[in-house]
């Protein structure tokens, strides 16, 4: 591989500042301080207080999920997908994450002057087709164009409307000591596949991004009759992330095994190549189960054969996740404090 020049900073912690940073929106620990320290407090209130990936709401007492999303990637398209099916992707993931069937979405475009219709044309026409087979349609919409320079081609903002198919309450608040952690199968293909096209790397083994719709899993595991606790999208952040928000919102330690969790080997080798570890880096395909112990291997039959199960939740109030390694030792997987991997979504 030639010498590169990639844009890849080191996970260090960085000041707080008085300005936002790219790291405010990566998915570590300075997003989450802004999410304490200015969007909660100035937003308050009980749907939100839940901090999951959308609100539940109930209207005329029918329960509803609600969620929206921005999109920023770059490049717009990337091995196995582009801009507009990862804006709908996304957004109907959320939803699933609550327990809900998408139904609804809205998408508002920030297209830069200078854009290729074709281009365009290429992000609409994959959206459509992946609102399709999410069974969603797009009803509502809107459009702005900013100067050139000013929008890197195109951004995304989706929102979603579903509804909610499960009587429990889906969220971190529902996690227990001694649930299971199921994952739905391997890690880190969407953010190496973005990565290789921004950077012009190319491997051996293709990489292609794994974005795809998420609600056929959640359902199968819903009609198996399963208690699902909390369920999370492995986006911005990657597992490690995620759990790190699961386990801060709820108060418990979650102990995963190295050895369990799947990382395909073309990912693993560009992750040491790179100086990315996998398990902090963007899926948009990709989620966590938190169920019952008992209901385990039921929830796994219905997952399918990706999924497996990858640690537990401890009753320890410490609120840490600890990764225990092939050799027998433990660390904490703590948030990153600055950006692994900038613009993956």
């Amino acid at each position: 591989m030639n010498e590169l020049s990639l844009s890849l900073s080191c996970p260090v912690p960085l000041p707080a500042g008085d300005r936002i940073l790219l790291a405010h929106g990566g998915g570590g620990r300075l997003m989450h301080q802004l999410l304490e320290m200015v969007f909660l407090p100035a937003f308050a209130n009980a749907p939100l207080e839940a901090r999951h990936d959308g609100a539940v709401v109930t209207v005329n007492g029918v329960r509803l999920a609600f969620t929206t999303d921005s999109y920023v990637v770059r490049p717009l398209v990337f091995p196995g997908g582009n801009i507009g099916d990862l804006a709908v992707n996304g957004t109907v993931n959320d939803l699933a994450m609550c327990g809900a069937r998408p139904l609804y979405l809205s998408a508002g475009f920030i297209l830069e002057e200078g854009l290729a219709m074709e281009t365009l044309r290429l992000v609409t026409a994959s959206m459509r087709a992946a609102a399709e087979r999410a069974g969603v349609a797009l009803v509502t919409g809107d459009t702005k164009v900013v100067d050139q320079g000013k929008g890197d081609g195109i951004f995304i903002n989706t929102a979603g409307i579903g509804l909610v198919e499960c009587a429990g309450e889906i969220g971190p608040a529902a996690v227990r000591p001694g649930d299971a952690v199921l994952l739905s199968g391997d890690l880190g293909a969407h953010g190496v596949a973005v990565l290789s096209v921004r950077e012009g790397l190319e491997f051996e083994s293709p990489i292609v991004s794994d974005t795809a719709p998420l609600w056929e899993p959640v359902e199968a595991m819903l009609k198996a009759g399963i208690e699902i606790h909390c369920l999370r999208d492995l986006t911005r952040g990657g597992l490690a992330s995620a759990l790190n928000e699961i386990a801060d919102v709820r108060r418990l330690a979650i102990r995963i095994e190295e050895a369990a969790v799947p990382v395909e080997e073309a990912v693993k080798g560009a992750c040491e190549i790179l100086g990315l570890d996998p398990l902090y880096v963007a899926n948009e395909g990709r989620f966590v189960a938190f169920v019952p112990e008992a209901q385990a291997e039921a929830a796994l039959a219905a997952l399918g054969r990706r999924a497996v199960r990858i640690g537990t939740v401890l009753d320890d109030p410490s609120a840490v996740v600890i990764l225990h390694s092939r050799i027998g030792g433990h660390r904490v997987l703590d948030l990153l404090s600055g950006e692994q991997l900038p613009r993956i979504c």
